[in-house]
């Protein structure tokens, strides 16, 4: 049996420069996360045996500085976080930054804001927290629902399938021939480049495994892209949730992973796959090797917004 890794997995910067913040402020000071600095439980696991804590909301706080997530904030969230006394230190990815500068220079140009997302996730609320309208589509009955307006701007959250969002902005185009419909790309690179290599990596194989947390949104994509390519297609989050039933009879698997995901977890479930679904055969194909990842401080100069 062979085992293939995609040629573009696992943690992505955004994800990676967050860790190493957090990790670097608290040796300073104690710290509070606001909500999952990233949606994989075996790096907030790691947090808190840090002694980071983790809480949703700022409110009881006893720490004097807390941290925005890689998911980001409304300046508004922010400010009123700060209004509590706290010093707020920001771990948004520069990527989801960028989505909220797109986001709100079509709104100053005039646009109607779509949003193309799910209208629950972290990235999404912090991206409209400070719009007093917008709409948030996800499929094309979310389309289907939008009333009429001159002008629509619209982004996407950025681990959203490029695919689909170029899908639906041409389905509301279709829908609206009146109106100016203005599309900024905001699907970042590293999800492109999973989602890509995940393509490419489903057609070839009988059985994918897709490494993320539960939650992560980016891990859940991922599953689906390739669940249209491969139809044996299993979402783990470690090694342990591996079953060996899985392969019988595969002779291709592949492995990929979501942008949140450590490389100590992917290794693990390869070094689990080549022991007890390869038996003794090597892995004979691969993308790029990863090092495990350390969850040790690196020296920073974060500041305190």
């Amino acid at each position: 049996m062979k085992i293939i890794r995609a040629e573009h997995l696992g943690m992505c910067f955004g994800a990676k420069d967050a860790i190493a913040l957090a990790l670097g402020a608290a040796k300073q000071e104690p710290l509070t996360i606001l909500g999952d600095l990233v949606h994989n439980e075996t790096v907030l696991a790691e947090l808190r045996a840090q002694g980071i804590r983790l809480a949703q909301q700022p409110v009881g706080v006893d720490t004097r500085t807390v941290m925005v997530t890689a998911h980001g904030a409304s300046e508004r969230a922010i400010n009123e976080t700060r209004g509590r006394g706290l010093n707020v230190l920001e771990a948004t990815c520069p990527l989801v930054h960028n989505a909220h500068r797109s986001l709100a220079r079509l709104v100053r140009e005039g646009f109607h804001p779509i949003i193309i997302g799910r209208r629950d996730h972290v990235e999404v609320r912090g991206m409209t927290g400070d719009l007093d309208e917008f709409d948030v589509v996800l499929d094309e009955e979310g389309v289907a629902k939008l009333c009429e307006r001159p002008r629509f701007g619209v982004v996407s959250q950025t681990t959203q399938p490029v695919d689909r969002v170029r899908h639906l902005v041409r389905l509301i185009r279709e829908r609206f021939p009146q109106s100016e419909v203005r599309f900024v790309d905001t699907v970042c690179q590293p999800t492109k480049q999973r989602q890509n290599a995940a393509i490419e990596l489903a057609q070839k194989c009988d059985a994918v495994i897709v490494i993320g947390g539960a939650h992560s949104n980016n891990t859940q994509e991922l599953v689906q892209t390739c669940s249209r390519f491969c139809a044996r297609v299993h979402h783990v989050q470690t090694a342990g949730d591996l079953r060996s039933d899985w392969f019988a009879g595969a002779q291709t698997v592949g492995v990929t992973a979501g942008t949140s995901t450590p490389d100590a977890v992917i290794n693990g479930v390869e070094q689990w796959l080549m022991q007890n679904a390869a038996s003794h055969l090597p892995v004979v194909e691969s993308g790029p090797l990863f090092e495990s990842l350390s969850l040790m401080p690196v020296e920073s100069g974060q500041k305190v917004r």
